[in-house]
């Protein structure tokens, strides 16, 4: 590989990482303030719906992209960066499920936390399957 072809290599790479974090930032953004807005409309003390809803909805959406991605060829990479690591990513929420758990469990509400924690896990598997069979149904 010659010098010029070797710089636009690096500098068509250098421009593509730099759009995939844009649209990541943008994303993000955007699915943390849907995060905001859920938590603000569902915040009750007894449980962390919250956290709860965004974690299955974002597993949905997520399971939707990924399937969509995989079927369809013309589905282009900018827009799963865009949708499932920017949106998804911003949206859905470990550090907020860790955290809410951890204060269940120091209150003293074992049942609850055991709740949260298995439902959580399950739903958001199940949420992921389902948006993913929606889309590709046969596998």
């Amino acid at each position: 590989m010659d010098g010029r072809l070797k710089i636009h290599f690096y500098r068509k790479l250098e421009i593509k990482m730099i759009r995939n974090f844009i649209l990541v930032g943008l994303g993000g953004a955007l699915g943390s303030m849907m995060r905001y807005a859920v938590h603000l409309s569902a915040n009750v003390k007894s449980f962390p719906y919250g956290t709860f809803v965004v974690n299955i909805v974002g597993s949905f959406i997520i399971g939707l992209v990924l399937a969509f991605s995989v079927k369809e060829a013309s589905f282009l990479n900018n827009w799963k960066i865009f949708l499932a690591t920017g949106i998804c990513g911003g949206f859905t929420t470990f550090s907020a499920f860790s955290i809410e758990n951890l204060a269940l469990l120091q209150n003293g509400k074992i049942g609850i936390a055991f709740l949260y924690i298995t439902s959580s896990i399950f739903f958001g598997i199940a949420a992921a399957w389902l948006g993913f069979k929606l889309i590709i149904p046969n596998t």
